[in-house]
């Protein structure tokens, strides 16, 4: 009887005879204003929908500018690349590649590199270190590969010019700002370090290993060499194939009096056009290298 009542269908006061409610009836007294209530509560649930809504726009353009952040940073202190240097070296679990152009480095660099490459090595870290020719030939890097090479880095050379690069486990790379040399862009969205790491790899395999066996030397010279020549026919200034090859000017301007004597040419231009010649171009090539190697001797290529 107490259910019957609750539910509308009967219906009477205390001490007055129970008569029974159509169920129509008993609905609409019951559960109409159960539906009244909940059309309410459906009213308010919507419009806290709509204002919490009306953030999704700034949360986005937020997020969006948290992940940008957090994938591409600009570093434009020296001091700034330095420290993350240390920091992602530190941290890292398997490999460091590095990418160092320009030829022979500044002595407070390879001060500051060399404590932080032991370091990596000792821990079973592989680092490889790629350079251009002209490094073997300046006393203080040369010295550096030596030693990182006893420790168990791989260190190979390239002749022409590549991007200043370091990557730390497949995950994050450091590349060079072009307006800014000191400065650096830390990269870690994925695809693009992906990119980073295959460019490297393909300099990589192109690239000479940092071998002590004799003639290596005069070999690596005579690359040299025959790049200054790939480089005049191509018709670079003397100031741009020195910056390609990182050397200096004035070396570079030596190895081309140096070719311009062996051709037997008055001048530059006369020089280009013989070794652009397509008849006498391989030969001229091959005998211009070779005698670079013949005649290679330490300090001379720069």
């Amino acid at each position: 009887m107490r259910e019957l009542q609750a539910l509308g269908l009967l219906r009477g006061g205390p001490g007055d005879e129970l008569r029974a409610v159509a169920p129509e009836a008993a609905v609409a007294s019951v559960v109409g204003p159960l539906d009244r209530d909940i059309r309410t509560r459906r009213a308010l649930a919507e419009q806290a929908r709509a204002s919490i809504m009306g953030f999704l726009p700034v949360f986005q353009s937020s997020r969006s500018s948290r992940e940008r952040e957090s994938e591409f940073e600009v570093l434009e202190e020296p001091t700034q690349v330095r420290a993350v240097v240390a920091d992602l070296a530190a941290r890292s679990r398997t490999e460091i590649l590095t990418a160092q152009p320009g030829g022979g480095r500044a002595e407070g660099s390879l001060k500051e590199a060399a404590p932080r490459d032991r370091d990596a090595l000792g821990r079973g870290i592989r680092l490889r270190v790629l350079c251009q020719h002209t490094a073997r030939f300046s006393p203080g890097t040369s010295s550096y590969i030596d030693h990182m090479t006893e420790l168990g880095a791989q260190v190979r050379t390239l002749d022409d010019h590549f991007s200043r690069l370091l990557v730390f486990d497949a995950e994050t790379a450091i590349i060079s700002l072009p307006a800014n040399p000191l400065g650096a862009v830390v990269v870690r969205e994925p695809h693009v370090v992906a990119f980073i790491v295959e460019t490297y790899e393909r300099l990589w395999l192109t690239a000479d290993p940092c071998a002590v066996a004799p003639g290596a030397r005069a070999e690596v010279a005579g690359d040299v060499r025959q790049a200054i020549v790939r480089l005049l026919v191509e018709g670079l200034t003397d100031a741009s194939i020195a910056t390609r090859l990182g050397m200096s000017v004035r070396t570079c301007r030596r190895h081309i009096a140096d070719m311009m004597e062996e051709l037997g040419a008055q001048s530059r231009f006369q020089a280009g056009y013989l070794l652009a010649s397509p008849a006498q171009r391989d030969r001229r090539f091959a005998r211009v290298g070779a005698s670079a190697c013949l005649r290679e001797r330490p300090g001379r290529t720069g």
